[in-house]
Formats: C-alpha cells, structure tokens, sequence
C-alpha cells in the first residue's frame, strides 16, 4: 500500500510541476495562481476586518445594557463595592427584569443610602428596591415585582 500511495503522489508532484514549469504557458499559469492566492488572503483579511468592526460596534452599542441579569447583578456588586469600606458581608444583590434588589443589614444608615443611589447610577439597571435595614431593626417589605416595574 506505502508503495502505491509513493507513485501516486509522486505522478501528482510531476503532473503539478509539468504544468506550472512548462516552458509556453507555465509562466501565465503561475501568475495566475499567485493571483488567486492574493485575491483569497485579501478577501479574507476584508472579512476578518469587518467582523472584527461588527464586534467592536456591538460591544459598545450594548454596553452594560446588554447584559442579562446575573450580570448586571454582578456589575452592581463590582460598582458598590468598590470601596473598600463597603459593608460587602452582609449584603447581597439581586436584579430581576433589571431591577436591583438590595437586601441585608448594614449598621451605617448612611451606607444603606450610599449603596442605593450607587447601585441606581449602573448603567442597565431600571431600579433599586433597597431592602438594606440596620441590625436589630426588620427587613423593609418588598413590593410585588410588578408593582416595581410599573413605577418605573
């Protein structure tokens, strides 16, 4: 079986080399060979430059808007937090329809204000619920989520 697939590339190789080296018409032959080569890589780096464009474009339009919203709760968190005085323990979020609920206790009333009004500037979020209460003081009650999205 070796010997029989050598001859047949070995016919192949000469058959390729007898057509582009041939004395006449070898020449216009390679040249258009190269020709093709060039058009298929330029045409490839044309496509390859525009989906990198198309990309770019899409990233930017979005932004935050185009996340989901674990994502979007996720920026909340990176947003808020981003203080490293921030009461991260014992806070948690959670965005659903691009809302961002804020739940947990905080001692500071003034970090219950701060981390609402911050998570409120996300770019993507439609509101805050902010549930933060002090310790020893109960939880705010949530409003039904449609009655949330319809203030907004």
């Amino acid at each position: 079986m070796s010997r029989l697939l050598t001859f047949v590339l070995g016919a192949g190789v000469g058959a390729a080399a007898t057509h582009f080296l041939d004395p006449e018409s070898g020449g216009r032959r390679r040249a258009q060979l190269r020709d093709q080569a060039v058009s298929k890589a330029s045409s490839g780096v044309s496509q390859a430059a525009a989906k990198a464009k198309d990309a770019v474009a899409t990233a930017k339009s979005t932004g935050s808007a185009g996340l989901d919203d674990v994502g979007l709760a996720r920026k909340v968190e990176s947003e808020i937090f981003r203080d490293a005085a921030a009461p991260k323990g014992d806070v948690s979020v959670d965005v659903q329809a691009g809302v961002a609920y804020l739940r947990g206790s905080v001692e500071d009333p003034e970090w219950i204000a701060r981390l609402g009004d911050e998570a409120a500037k996300v770019d993507g979020i439609k509101g805050v619920e902010n549930l933060l209460h002090e310790p020893g003081t109960p939880a705010p009650a949530a409003e039904p989520r449609g009655a949330v999205q319809d203030r907004l």
